[in-house]
């Protein structure tokens, strides 16, 4: 169960993140206070494994906090809570090593889904954490071998890294998208050869489960399909959001004209403005998993 400090100077915020938590089931709070030095010490007192703290704050603000703690060696991971219209000052938290934002006024769908990501990105570190001191282990049994152990990195580690640099780890498609790099990588596809979308869904499914019969595998095809396309318009709403805080965000320059159309992300990120405005914007699944395939053979070739 993850720990969690919630720093910020208006209780009412404070209050309603910890019901969200609570609620949730998403951990448990240990601290919660206004901020300042005290904020501070009560961080590093507790040791949470998640602080989400306040943008502004009159004491001393986020990110000076933020640099604080991370100068006394604080491990934890930041939540940013900030207003979407203080873009330098989310920009700084960017170059401080902030990932996650939450935007304010607090929404509970968006707090869960943040705090979702940050769940399986500290425990997919823990993962690698723990195969890096496994790998360790076997080298210093090892005294007599010259060649260094290196670490071994699947398709899937590589493609669960891409998703959660968009922010998908949590999303149900995931799974799906990392079976299909799989799959692709098996078959040694070319762009050239790549399999219509149904197909592709026909292959994850009959992967997932060889014993289907035919009525099992047709509704498992339309499961996939739904899936995926809420998964690869998650990524789209992802990458808007972060491009609306910062448009020099490395994530946003890298995947948004990488896995998209640059109009669809432009109308996706002008939907956002207008909070509340029924979405227009058709994903191509087909390119976004083409993209995904290729990006991951390029990190294996890196390897």
């Amino acid at each position: 169960m993850l720990s969690y400090c919630i720093i910020d100077d208006d209780p009412v915020c404070r209050r309603m993140l910890e019901n969200i938590i609570e609620d949730s089931a998403l951990g448990k709070v240990v601290e919660s206070n206004a901020g300042g030095q005290y904020g501070i010490e009560s961080v590093l007192a507790t040791q949470p494994d998640v602080v989400l703290i306040d943008l502004l704050m009159p004491e001393i603000d986020g990110l000076g906090m933020i640099a604080e703690l991370t100068n006394r060696e604080f491990q934890g991971k930041f939540v940013m809570i900030s207003q979407i219209d203080n873009k330098e000052m989310v920009g700084e938290a960017y170059k401080t090593g902030v990932e996650f934002f939450i935007h304010k006024p607090i929404n509970n769908v968006e707090v869960e889904a943040v705090l979702k990501n940050v769940k399986d990105q500290l425990e997919l570190n823990r993962s690698v954490d723990e195969i890096k001191r496994s790998l360790a282990g076997l080298e210093r049994l090892s005294p007599l071998s010259s060649a260094p152990v290196k670490e071994v990195q699947t398709v899937r580690d590589i493609v669960q890294y891409i998703l959660m640099d968009i922010g998908l780890l949590g999303e149900a498609g995931s799974k799906d998208m990392a079976i299909a790099v799989e799959i692709l990588m098996e078959k040694e596809m070319s762009i050239a050869d790549f399999p219509s979308l149904k197909d592709l869904y026909g292959m994850i499914a009959v992967k997932n489960n060889p014993a289907m019969n035919k009525l099992e595998l047709n509704r498992e095809i339309k499961a996939i399909e739904q899936r995926l396309r809420r998964a690869v318009l998650a990524a789209l709403t992802n990458l808007a959001s972060l491009g609306l805080i910062d448009y020099s965000n490395p994530k946003f320059e890298h995947y948004a004209p990488l896995l998209f159309d640059f109009q669809d992300v432009r109308m996706k990120m002008s939907e956002l403005e207008r909070e509340g405005s029924q979405s227009r914007v058709k994903v191509n699944v087909k390119k976004f998993l083409q993209v995904l395939y290729i990006e991951t053979l390029e990190k294996l070739k890196q390897k």
